[in-house]
């Protein structure tokens, strides 16, 4: 049970953090209806939100279903794992920083695409949901299938990204109703260098995958082993690698991977956010005129 928590505090982060993303967009999408008085129009909203998430559960079991059934020799599931993860990697950096440059204006984006959808109909309006919400939600999957993988199990990650999605939905709709008050700007940045660090393990796990898929050399040419000081089996070895994805038995290049990533994606998250906020404190609150938001 101890080693299976910290596998499922790494997951709760990645449904925490996405989660909350996702559910601050639907906030913005009602908080306008409300506003501009077309509650006519939530249920079209809730069935475009609907098929994204349906579109994203449906990504990941395809994800599944082909690194399983699909591939059946053992290196080219490693090829497909790895080639995965790489690509995960890079989509959870790419909206780290999107979410630190682009948040302060998130609002009046998705007012002004919900503004024009409306004065086409219903379908545009489904769509500009969708869109919005689908983003996010393909973007988890991708990640949340890879750190499953990078786990090697399956009940530690679906717990703590489950737990994760339910606290996001409950602390975006609280927002909401400004029945509680969070610094979001001081939450999506270290939750975002949560995720750097957890990414930077996602890609040392790609790396070694691609190691023993063939494609990248020196599998066996380790950096260091520590296997006697941090036994596999141990509940502190299954602590590091559930939340940094560390493995006793680290190759050069996974070792060279992980701090070529951190090093320098970390640096540059915290420098290209200084000295502005990255988002407001709280959405607006239901039936306002106006008021701050994501």
């Amino acid at each position: 049970m101890l080693s299976g928590s910290r596998t499922v505090f790494a997951n709760y982060l990645i449904g925490l953090r996405e989660g909350l993303e996702a559910a601050l967009v639907v906030s913005i999408l009602v908080a306008y209806l409300v506003k501009v008085d077309r509650r006519d129009r939530l249920p079209v909203v809730s069935a475009g939100v609907a098929v994204a998430v349906a579109v994203s559960v449906a990504f990941g079991a395809l994800l599944t279903y082909t690194s399983t059934s699909l591939l059946s020799d053992f290196k080219s599931q490693e090829i497909f794992g790895g080639t995965m993860s790489v690509i995960a990697v890079v989509f959870v950096t790419w909206m780290v920083f999107w979410m630190r440059r682009t948040a302060r204006g998130m609002r009046a984006e998705l007012d002004g695409r919900l503004s024009s959808a409306l004065r086409v109909g219903g379908f545009a309006v489904a769509l500009t949901a969708f869109l919005a919400v689908a983003r996010e939600g393909l973007e988890t999957a991708l990640f949340f299938w890879s750190a499953v993988q990078a786990a090697g199990t399956t009940t530690a990650p679906v717990t703590g990204f489950s737990l994760g999605i339910a606290t996001a939905v409950v602390l975006a709709y609280l927002l909401y109703r400004r029945s509680v008050k969070l610094n979001l700007a001081r939450f999506f940045t270290w939750t975002g260098a949560g995720l750097i660090v957890i990414a930077a393990g996602v890609l040392a796990y790609a790396v070694h995958d691609l190691q023993e898929g063939g494609v990248i050399g020196g599998l066996n040419t380790l950096a260091f082993d520590v296997s006697a000081q941090v036994p596999p089996d141990s509940w502190y070895a299954t602590l590091l690698k559930g939340v940094f994805n560390f493995t006793p038995q680290t190759t050069v290049v996974q070792a060279v991977a992980w701090v070529a990533y951190v090093g320098p994606v970390m640096a540059l998250f915290f420098l290209t956010g200084r000295g502005r906020p990255a988002v407001p404190n709280r959405p607006a609150p239901a039936g306002s005129g106006g008021g701050q938001g994501v």
